[in-house]
């Protein structure tokens, strides 16, 4: 396996957890080089950082069980709370987002959002926005 593929793979993964990190740079770069198909780098960047949306998601599932959202009774909360619900697992298309998208897979997962539509979301989510910057540097 090619080490440049790894490194993205490992380099999205860790950008789409809560640790900090910018895959974009990496695959603008990896594009611009042409030595690997721009959909292969799509494709690996795509799968890494949807894998790190779903350890986040998880990690909020985790917190779930210790501390139920229900608990929170500040009215900030349960107001989250409710656009959250009324919004659904759709506002997982944002995942993508810098500072935010994080906080709204880990939230996802707390309140046990639906895991099947949540994947769904937060992989095209992160698949649209790598196409975009592929598509930048091609």
């Amino acid at each position: 396996m090619d080490a440049d593929l790894v490194g993205l793979f490992f380099s999205s993964l860790v950008s789409s957890t809560l640790l900090p990190g910018g895959s974009e740079a990496y695959l603008a770069w990896l594009v611009s080089d042409g030595a690997i198909s721009a959909w292969v780098l799509i494709i690996v960047a795509t799968l890494g950082n949807t894998l790190g949306g779903v350890i986040t998601y998880g990690m909020g599932r985790l917190v779930a069980m210790r501390y139920p959202f229900k608990l929170l009774d500040k009215n900030k909360h349960q107001r989250a709370k409710r656009w959250f619900e009324k919004v659904g697992s759709s506002v997982l298309l944002l995942s993508w987002l810098p500072v935010v998208g994080d906080p709204l897979c880990f939230v996802a997962g707390w309140l046990k959002v639906n895991a099947i539509a949540g994947i769904f979301f937060i992989a095209l989510g992160k698949a649209i926005r790598y196409m975009l910057i592929a598509g930048l540097f091609v």
